[in-house]
């Protein structure tokens, strides 16, 4: 069984203002105070995205999903900032459906973000359409279109099922799966995202614990069973790596490890 208290216990041991906020989200519900909103807010553009650390203050995709999940966690999806940023995703979308990064970005920009590479627009376009799909569930009241992202979810939802192999692989990286799975369960494309399902069960045993928070994370958020095999199997995986100190590790260093746990603990709720 994973130790939720020891996780617990971790995050508020070594997480930061907002880290902690978000926990308390997570357990309670209870709405952050306004200046650990806004301390989570920061940095975001005039155009509405934010800007990765490896981008200057052009605004990226990767990093504008990155915040709405942090946002998401503090539930603040409803809030100005949020909302100003899926106005900008939906507006970054390209006309086949899919996303990339700025250009300007192209000789700095990591892999699985770089400008022009097949396998970095598709992981862009199921993160992206993931956030603009779970985020038309909460509309702002006086809203003249209670779900304003419905066509630009559907466009994205199509170019990610277009480029399915018949044997339900995906041409891009592992993150891709299970976001874009997501995605295609919400569009109620239940066999094609239990073909990538049946792909990532596969790899389960060899992830790291982040991609396995993760990847519970957003199916979960996508709507999925925690009775669901795949997620079964995901809990089974935290559960063997999980640290004696209840953190999880990050793929991305040390100091992301908080991060990682939340998402964990998010997974397991």
């Amino acid at each position: 069984m994973v130790d939720i208290d020891g996780a617990i216990g971790f995050v508020v041991a070594h997480g930061d203002q907002v880290e902690r906020a978000r926990l308390s989200w997570l357990r309670t519900g209870i709405a952050p105070p306004a200046d650990v909103l806004a301390r989570a807010e920061l940095g975001q553009t005039a155009e509405g995205g934010w800007p990765a650390m490896w981008a200057a203050d052009v605004a990226s995709v990767d990093a504008t999903c990155f915040r709405l999940a942090e946002l998401d966690d503090l539930g603040a999806l409803d809030r100005p900032a949020a909302r100003k940023a899926l106005r900008w995703l939906a507006d970054r979308q390209r006309p086949d459906g899919t996303w990339e990064e700025d250009e300007t970005l192209a000789t700095v920009a990591p892999p699985w973000a770089r400008p022009g590479d097949p396998e970095a627009r598709l992981y862009l376009t199921a993160s992206a359409g993931f956030w603009l799909c779970v985020s038309s569930e909460q509309p702002l009241p006086g809203e003249p279109d209670p779900n304003p992202y419905a066509d630009a979810v559907s466009w994205a939802t199509e170019a990610f099922r277009a480029r399915l192999g018949e044997d339900g692989s995906w041409p891009s990286y592992l993150v891709a799966g299970w976001l874009g799975a997501g995605l295609l369960h919400r569009a109620n494309m239940f066999y094609e995202a239990a073909q990538i399902q049946v792909i990532l069960a596969e790899r389960i045993p060899d992830m790291t614990p982040a991609d396995v928070a993760w990847l519970a994370a957003a199916l979960r958020r996508a709507g999925m069973s925690i009775e669901d095999w795949l997620l079964v199997a995901a809990r089974k995986r935290l559960t063997e790596t999980q640290r004696t100190d209840g953190g999880w590790p990050s793929d991305d260093g040390d100091r992301f490890d908080v991060h990682t746990t939340l998402t964990a603990i998010r997974a397991l709720r």
